[in-house]
């Protein structure tokens, strides 16, 4: 690959940030990446770590002749960045994030983008439940999606050299409207989160389990929970206050699909629990197929310790 970017200037030096730096340092993707967090904790572990080629004291400073500024910020923390790098954005350069719902993203920072400077929301559908500058990995992207949503006068070459760095760092790309793309993270991500924080507490609060027996039985599915569980509160919590509609409607939706599983529980209704579980299998084997998890004993975890 060849450089895409002259200078890539990431505010918010977690994870997905962490991963962009080594995914792009990987395929040559830049020449020279900038970085910027809040905390100058963060800021310090990742000038030793050498996460970025320049770690700056400001977003302003680490924005300042990028042509490509990646917003990698709680969702709720979006619209003061934008406004304290928008008088250092170079005419031509590219403004982009990495949040997880987009409507609200972008009427938070579409007002503080200055004429001649393309705004292109994105989210990459990949992530762990670790947080921090060392938690990223260069092979977070490969063979995930990232979904672009280009505005109603997103410049082509510009939205064309952001799917370029992101299928160069390893993802597959697709393109999506805000609304649609907040009503189907909804779906695959933000009420499962949801109801996994929901399981996790429902187990802390029945007393009739002592909390060694949740921690000693814990069969893949809740464990499961639990790691989902883990994620970072900052981050879930902006995002559930940002997709409210989307994800009440979905909650809605599963509420229903959940008392009616009570009901054929409470009934005996075997045949309507067998057909149940046989459809969502098939979901199941829809995502294995499509590369996005591995049908692996114990998802490949046992393999993945070892090594």
């Amino acid at each position: 690959m060849s450089v895409i970017y002259k200078r890539v200037s990431l505010i918010g030096l977690g994870l997905i940030a962490g991963s962009m730096a080594l995914a792009m340092r990987r395929a040559g993707l830049a020449g020279e990446i900038t970085g910027y967090a809040r905390s100058a904790e963060t800021r310090d572990t990742a000038r030793e770590i050498g996460l970025c080629d320049r770690i700056c004291d400001s977003a302003a400073e680490a924005a300042k002749d990028a042509d490509l500024v990646v917003l990698c910020v709680p969702v709720g923390a979006m619209e003061a960045v934008a406004r304290d790098i928008a008088p250092v954005l170079k005419p031509g350069a590219t403004v982009s994030d990495v949040g997880s719902v987009k409507r609200t993203v972008i009427e938070a920072v579409s007002p503080h983008i200055p004429d001649g400077v393309h705004f292109i929301p994105a989210h990459p559908l990949a992530g762990t439940e670790h947080s921090g500058p060392r938690s990223g990995f260069a092979e977070l992207f490969d063979n995930r999606f990232c979904i672009l949503v280009p505005q109603p006068d997103s410049d082509r070459a510009a939205v064309d050299s952001l799917a370029a760095l992101w299928r160069g760092m390893g993802a597959n790309v697709d393109e999506m409207d805000a609304d649609h793309h907040d009503l189907v993270l909804a779906v695959t991500s933000h009420t499962p989160h949801l109801i996994a924080y929901t399981m996790v507490g429902v187990a802390d609060d029945l007393r009739r389990v002592t909390d060694s027996e949740v921690i000693k039985y814990s069969a893949a599915g809740f464990r499961d929970f639990t790691r989902i569980a883990a994620s970072d509160p900052t981050m879930w919590r902006d995002v559930f206050l940002n997709n409210k509609d989307a994800t009440l409607e979905i909650l809605g939706r599963f509420t229903e699909e959940l008392f009616a599983l009570q009901r054929a529980i409470r009934q005996g209704d075997g045949d309507h629990l067998f057909d149940y579980f046989t459809h969502t299998r098939a979901i199941r084997r829809g995502i294995i197929d499509a590369g996005q998890d591995t049908d692996a004993p114990d998802f490949g975890r046992a393999k993945a310790q070892k090594g």
